[in-house]
């Protein structure tokens, strides 16, 4: 019992020290957001994507060379066990800011961003330290921990999915959220998230919930512009 126990709370240190390290992800989003306010968006995009290039060189060498960057010796230690011979997770959320950020609405892009880091990691936090309610037909998934991030999920769809005031979001000339909140959006695009995360095993959530929760708040936004 002591043993399940000290497993458990491991494995909880784990996935807060996992979750911790791929915080640095947002940094995706903000430097997206400078260099496009200070040059242009399309310069931004470059920048992404001239990460990506630096990322996809470096899970070569781990990958197909076999060799450890010391630099990097900590995150490794801290990856899944499927991602040892597998493309990490920052990879794919990379690609999918640089695909949301590309084809949607800055502010549409920025919650699926969002919700992609803080949302699943709530779910996976919350659900690795207090989970007991397995989800049906989900395994490895609790009640808990869907709940944490469908909440989590909801604020950052309240703080970011806003009327734009002049053109702008409000993060453009404020330290404050303002302008109407878009409900719509933000129950559409936290409960696309929510259901992207629960349900995908097999394929990279970090590259789903951006695309997929960004895909459905722009068809919302298509649907109902002249509202907002």
């Amino acid at each position: 019992m002591k043993e399940k126990k000290d497993k458990k709370e491991w494995d909880f240190k784990k996935e807060l020290i996992r979750k911790a390290i791929h915080l640095f992800s947002v940094s995706f989003l903000i430097i997206y957001v400078v260099t496009a306010k200070t040059v242009n968006p399309k310069v931004g995009l470059f920048v992404l994507s001239f990460m990506l290039v630096i990322l996809f060189d470096l899970e070569y060498v781990r990958m197909e060379l076999g060799a450890k960057i010391p630099v990097l010796k900590y995150l490794y230690e801290y990856r899944r066990k499927r991602e040892e011979n597998y493309m990490g997770g920052e990879i794919f959320f990379l690609m999918g800011s640089i695909i949301s950020l590309a084809i949607f609405e800055p502010y549409i892009a920025a919650a699926g961003i969002l919700m992609t880091t803080f949302g699943d990691m709530a779910a996976a936090v919350i659900g690795t330290r207090f989970g007991k309610t397995p989800v049906p037909l989900v395994k490895g998934k609790c009640v808990e921990g869907v709940f944490a991030e469908l909440i989590v999920n909801l604020i950052i769809g309240f703080l970011v999915l806003r009327i734009p005031i002049n053109g702008k979001m409000w993060w453009d000339h404020s330290w404050l959220p303002s302008g109407e909140p878009i409900w719509i959006l933000i129950i559409v695009m936290s409960l696309t998230a929510t259901i992207v995360e629960t349900a995908a095993k097999k394929m990279d959530d970090n590259l789903l919930i951006p695309v997929i929760a960004g895909f459905n708040g722009q068809v919302v936004f298509l649907l109902l512009k002249g509202s907002f």
